[in-house]
């Protein structure tokens, strides 16, 4: 997966509580057996007018102009701000597939869902935890039609969130463990081969100890 060291973006506030992954990414696009093409079909119920299919060329679908991410003041945003419970639902790993596909590199809320937090992590993607105030406070700047679209830099090394102006700048949390494989690119598959030498070895001796087992191979 893609390291996240820094990230400087346009943030996208997605005024909603519990959003759940159906909305995320609706059920029918779970049918594919690959795992890409899915940022067109991103919140596919709010961000077009008609029902999408897998398949459908998207380019060709009727725009919502109403939902944030089709707004001209938003687009090319790779920072979405939600509220609380950000997440919710069942536990498909496409959510964080279609976020990050689509062109998010992180999320900033004040509550994620347990198991949609936990795969953002192992899809490259950062699910950044604030504060309600904080929280406030970012929807009042990224709202703000007096001013230019809201850019936030992400510093994962330092932990901290920053806009441009330097008016915001907040330190967060991250689980070492996470923030390292983040920093690293490494998914559970990169982890593992991380270990391959002594996997390697630990097969081999396993066999001399156990010769009988080759003949089951």
């Amino acid at each position: 997966m893609r390291k996240f060291t820094q990230h400087t973006g346009v943030v996208a506030p997605l005024d909603r509580a519990n959003v759940d992954t159906d909305a995320i990414i609706p059920k029918q696009f779970l049918k594919s057996i690959k795992r890409s093409g899915f940022g067109p079909n991103l919140f596919d119920e709010w961000r077009y007018l008609d029902h999408g299919e897998p398949g459908d060329d998207c380019s060709e679908r009727p725009l919502n102009p109403d939902f944030v991410l089709n707004q001209p003041r938003y687009q090319g945003a790779s920072i979405l701000l939600a509220r609380q419970n950000f997440g919710c639902g069942s536990s498909r790993e496409h959510a964080p597939w279609a976020l990050e596909q689509y062109g998010f590199r992180t999320v900033i809320a004040p509550s994620f869902a347990d198991i949609f937090f936990h795969n953002c992590f192992k899809n490259g993607l950062l699910p950044i935890v604030l504060s309600e105030a904080q929280i406030a406070q970012l929807f009042s700047l990224a709202q703000d039609e007096n001013t230019a679209a809201l850019q936030l830099t992400i510093d994962l090394e330092a932990q901290k969130v920053i806009s441009a102006d330097g008016v915001f700048n907040v330190d967060f949390e991250v689980n070492p463990f996470r923030k390292f494989c983040l920093l690293n690119g490494f998914d559970d598959i990169a982890l593992s081969l991380r270990k391959a030498e002594k996997i390697k070895a630990f097969e081999n001796n396993h066999l001399l100890a156990n010769p009988w087992l080759l003949k089951t191979l």
